[in-house]
């Protein structure tokens, strides 16, 4: 039986695979927008651009609240924890591979 952590994980993974949804991602560190802000930034149409804000809402990086007739996103970074956490355990494979690198070119000079 699959965890709902893991299904948040993979959730998380599938939401940050599309480049427009990171770049999504990165106008939200700089604060809050309205759905509109945030679709004046891409050539896609909103209706493109709200897609991909429910599959980053359904991934639970991006919250919003209304505002009168607009929507404000806001970038919920907390489930971004489980990239760090995958990452985490390539960085002993990274560290090994730059330390056999470092030898290597030292060896050879």
């Amino acid at each position: 039986m699959v965890t709902l952590t893991r299904k948040q994980h993979e959730a998380v993974f599938r939401a940050i695979a599309a480049p427009t949804r990171r770049e999504i991602l990165n106008l939200l560190r700089d604060g809050q927008r309205t759905v509109g802000e945030i679709a004046a930034n891409f050539r896609t149409s909103r209706p493109a651009i709200s897609k991909h804000l429910r599959l980053l809402r359904s991934a639970g990086l991006v919250v919003t609240r209304k505002n009168g007739t607009a929507r404000i996103c806001a970038l919920n970074a907390r489930p971004l924890q489980a990239v760090e956490t995958w990452l985490r355990d390539y960085e002993a494979f990274w560290g090994d591979a730059l330390t056999s690198l470092k030898r290597y070119v030292e060896e050879d000079q």
